[in-house]
């Protein structure tokens, strides 16, 4: 990625924003990134806090782009690109990365001109904090090149993972859904905490801190997480007891459930 490409997001809302700040953060120009929102209040904000241009025109945003970035809702990614098609194609270099979940790349490059590139990410929420991951699934148009591009990009705000897209479905239940299972998770353990006697400030103390620091074992380690979890399970102590509660109570089985209902409906979204 050039560091004189000029990068367009519309939609700059919660995701938009994390990218802007991972891309600042790295050094990016601000003035080398123009925004959209619906709300003038909403632009002044982002051109206040991040020093980033602002437009309410798509048209204007789109044209000159290299790279144009669609963060609105679903329903709106392939009417919006259908009005944009043509200011798009006077650009040869414009690459379109679409953050819109469920929406297909032949969608997409059915409301495009013939031979636009096109690549779709599923995001998730962490990148708000530079700890997300994008996984990325390249057009019939993209190039190598393009591609790198782009994984350039989305690595400000995280990891970056390259998948088929006929992995999407599953990938959102992976990644794109998973951060509320563990948020789900961690709120249980605070409710738990608070019927155990602690109260709901400490509980929430140390869940938040369970979390965190579980995460970055999790993040470091290089063999098979059962290990983890191995390490901490002493012969006939307090955490076997615990995690054989956990089993027989079928968290394993909820969890496989709940992925292949996440991946069902991520499918019929896209359908």
């Amino acid at each position: 990625m050039s560091a004189m490409s000029t990068i367009a997001i519309i939609g700059a809302g919660s995701i938009g924003e994390a990218l802007i700040a991972g891309l600042i953060g790295a050094g990016r120009d601000p003035q080398s990134i123009i925004a959209t929102n619906r709300t003038v209040s909403r632009n002044r904000y982002l051109a206040q806090t991040y020093g980033v241009r602002t437009s309410n025109d798509n048209e204007t945003v789109v044209d000159g782009a290299d790279f144009l970035v669609i963060a609105v809702k679903p329903a709106q990614v392939v009417p919006l690109l259908g009005e944009l098609s043509d200011t798009i194609a006077h650009n040869d270099s414009t690459i379109v990365v679409s953050l819109a979940a469920g929406v297909s790349v032949g969608a997409m490059e059915e409301a495009l001109s013939a031979g636009t590139p096109v690549v779709r990410v599923m995001p998730n929420t962490p990148m708000l904090v530079g700890k997300g991951v994008s996984a990325c699934a390249a057009g019939r148009f993209v190039t190598d090149d393009q591609m790198d591009s782009v994984a350039e990009l989305l690595r400000t705000v995280g990891e970056v993972v390259r998948v088929k897209e006929s992995e999407m479905d599953a990938v959102c239940a992976l990644s794109g859904s998973a951060p509320a299972y563990y948020f789900l998770m961690a709120e249980a353990l605070v409710d738990a905490g608070v019927s155990l006697g602690l109260s709901r400030e400490l509980s929430t103390t140390l869940a938040k801190c369970v979390a965190s620091g579980a995460g970055a074992l999790v993040e470091q380690h290089d063999g098979e997480l059962s290990a983890l979890r191995a390490a901490v399970s002493s012969p006939a102590g307090t955490t076997v007891a615990a995690v054989r509660e956990l089993e027989e109570s079928g968290l394993r089985g909820a969890i496989y459930r709940a992925t292949e209902a996440c991946a069902k409906r991520s499918a019929e979204l896209g359908s």
